[in-house]
């Protein structure tokens, strides 16, 4: 059977990891931020637009797609690359967080959860198998295995939630047919270095082709997410991609990186970008909509090399936005996507001259 999927470290510097993950459609260049499009697009953006400010992954969404259009429909269409009309690499989540995130709309046991539609309320079913057998239909390169996400600082139910996750990967490796895509385990155990351990050791010894961190980012502070990262890093196998879900702020990549994160993915450059807010490369952010920026000829971010800043002023942008102009959201996502996609490109960069350390001192904590 051909391996479709191989990781190469090509570098590090301390415990900051540049490598090569190879997919059926195309080499991943770590470290990687891969912009979120939920209902297979990423909000207000093009997928040429995508291409050219530099993306090589995207992230779909499991739970979405499968009630709307249905992933038997998305088979039917070719699969999720053709559908969408994106040739790189395609990342899906399982569903997970999206299910425990309806709250009282959902009831978990050892089988799998039983949850009701956010869009018509219709009841439905999700399992270990199930989640597989749609993301086999969506036919993303990387899929993720069934999890159950934990209250941070709940240790007991933290525990319940890590051995369900644990029992669920392994069903989710039994059930898995198609060679052509990587599974991902993922690590839970909320904040609690002694439930995130045992789960390290779980998710490394089943041997999936990568191994994702989940439940983090949720509310915890950014000294728990950094020590959790502490507790996992020398666990996890040096030859397996570490891809932290749902992170995606400029400190927070340069901080995951530093210990030993290589794949990130968030929502937050496309949801700020809707929101008249501009992501900086120094890690601070601007509303754009403010007064001062009326008459402001100077681009959002003079050091940055993307369409937006190279095209556009903040005043032509601030009256997009005061008119309600849907071009506003295009242009400040475009330069937030860039400005993540970029920084992971420097920070391989940095990594293979051995300068990130020096590179990244202002952002690192």
């Amino acid at each position: 059977m051909t391996n479709h999927f191989q990781y190469t470290l090509e570098g590090q510097d301390g415990r900051a990891r540049a490598g090569r993950f190879t997919t059926p459609h195309g080499d991943l260049l770590t470290p990687v931020f891969a912009p979120v499009g939920t209902a297979a697009t990423v909000k207000a953006v093009t997928p040429a637009q995508l291409a050219d400010l530099g993306a090589s992954l995207v992230l779909a969404n499991t739970y979405h797609l499968y009630l709307r259009p249905g992933d038997q429909l998305v088979a039917e269409m070719g699969g999720l690359h053709e559908f969408m009309r994106w040739d790189g690499p395609l990342l899906t989540d399982s569903g997970g967080f999206q299910v425990f995130s309806l709250g009282e709309n959902s009831k978990v046991s050892d089988d799998g959860v039983i949850f009701k539609s956010h869009i018509d309320g219709s009841t439905h079913h999700f399992t270990p198998e199930r989640a597989i057998q749609i993301q086999e239909n969506l036919g993303a390169d990387i899929i993720m295995a069934f999890d159950q996400c934990a209250d941070p600082y709940d240790h007991a139910y933290s525990q319940r939630a890590a051995q369900r996750t644990h029992a669920w990967l392994r069903r989710c490796v039994d059930a898995k047919t198609r060679s052509d895509q990587a599974l991902f385990g993922i690590v839970q155990g909320g904040i609690h270095e002694d439930l995130r351990q045992q789960s390290a050791e779980f998710v490394a010894g089943m041997d999936t082709p990568g191994i994702a961190i989940g439940g983090l980012s949720v509310g915890e502070t950014k000294e728990e997410m950094h020590a959790i990262l502490d507790v996992v890093d020398p666990i996890l196998p040096q030859d397996k991609p570490r891809y932290l879900m749902g992170v995606g702020t400029v400190e927070d990549l340069v901080n995951g990186v530093a210990r030993g994160i290589d794949v990130f993915d968030c929502v937050l450059p496309t949801r700020m970008g809707r929101n008249h807010a501009a992501m900086l490369r120094s890690g601070g952010r601007l509303n754009i909509k403010n007064a001062p920026f009326a008459k402001d000829e100077s681009p959002i971010d003079p050091g940055c090399g993307c369409y937006t800043c190279r095209t556009f002023s903040r005043a032509y942008i601030r009256h997009l936005i005061a008119a309600r102009e849907m071009l506003s959201a295009t242009l400040l996502s475009i330069h937030n996507l860039f400005t993540l996609v970029n920084l992971a490109k420097e920070m391989r960069t940095s990594i293979l001259a051995g300068t990130f350390a020096d590179d990244f001192s202002d952002l690192l904590a």
